[in-house]
């Protein structure tokens, strides 16, 4: 199958959708006493399994390039999972979903202090609407400076979403995507599960297996599997700007999903708040220069 720009950005549209259902799946799993490390290792064993399943082909011709390739991103991705799993046990759905968006603002500067290319001017633009956001949807003008932890946690996450996407972009080209989704979920699984294995088999007693283990089947075979091998094509075929307008509508899609099926009440903070953090994210992505030039021609 040939894969088109147009079907790409079909692909990545998919996985946002999906991505912003993952956040309740993700909450419902952590309200029924399931530890971060326990859903993540799980959700990466069924994407791993189901990789290995249907690319085993490509798995049977891995090279040493691919396996070290897919090592260093299924780290870096495990990471994120992890700190956003834990954040999202001590803040709503609609908060982690849109904080985690902020990935797309890091990832400029990360490539300037990595490879010395100095940030564009709209960046400072971006990230000044950003922190007024934020500022409004945890309520800052209102009660104080006072992030919660599990915002703080998956602030935290996002950065390493960022490296991940920096990754990808400076990776070799011809390493395999199959392989990439396959040791995507291997390292998650190992890591997820020797996370719990030491740091949460206190929690094991308390979990409510019948309401907990349902939604992370959802999410290792929809969000893991479906969603992130999608990601993984998709931005192969497709430009950087259109992917990351695309993707980052994640936190959109999140925080709909959320207020539609009562996990929080619609307020004017989450109105406003999440409207300047997509605003900024736009303004990130966007080029507007060239968008200048189109019109003045246009006239």
């Amino acid at each position: 199958m040939t894969v088109t720009k147009t079907r790409a950005n079909a692909m990545l549209a998919v996985a946002a959708m999906i991505w912003g259902s993952g956040y309740l799946f993700t909450k419902l799993a952590t309200n029924a006493g399931m530890p971060a490390g326990l859903i993540n290792g799980i959700r990466g064993l069924i994407y791993a399994g189901l990789a290995g399943l249907l690319f085993h082909k490509a798995l049977a011709k891995m090279t040493r390039q691919d396996f070290a390739v897919g090592l260093i991103a299924g780290t870096i991705n495990f990471l994120g999972f992890q700190l956003q799993t834990i954040g999202l046990a001590y803040t709503t759905p609609a908060n982690n979903a849109f904080l985690t968006a902020i990935y797309v603002l890091f990832v400029p500067f990360i490539c300037w202090l990595l490879f010395k290319q100095r940030p564009e001017r709209k960046s400072y633009v971006a990230i000044g609407i950003c922190v007024i956001g934020m500022a409004v949807l945890t309520n800052v003008f209102g009660q104080g400076l006072s992030l919660h932890l599990g915002d703080l946690l998956t602030l935290a996450s996002a950065v390493f979403y960022a490296l991940q996407i920096v990754y990808f972009g400076t990776a070799p080209a011809e390493s395999s995507p199959w392989v990439l989704a396959f040791m995507l979920g291997a390292t998650q699984a190992v890591y997820g599960l020797a996370w719990s294995g030491l740091f949460e088999r206190h929690a094991y007693a308390a979990i409510d297996w019948q309401a907990g283990l349902w939604p992370v089947l959802v999410l290792g075979l929809l969000s893991s599997f479906g969603a992130q091998t999608l990601q993984v094509i998709g931005q192969r075929h497709t430009d950087p700007t259109p992917a990351g307008l695309i993707l980052m509508t994640e936190s959109l899609f999140g925080s709909l999903f959320s207020v539609a099926l009562g996990f929080e009440p619609f307020t004017l903070n989450l109105l406003i708040g999440g409207t300047l953090i997509l605003l900024a994210l736009v303004v990130m992505q966007v080029g507007w220069r060239h968008t200048w030039r189109l019109y003045n021609r246009s006239k």
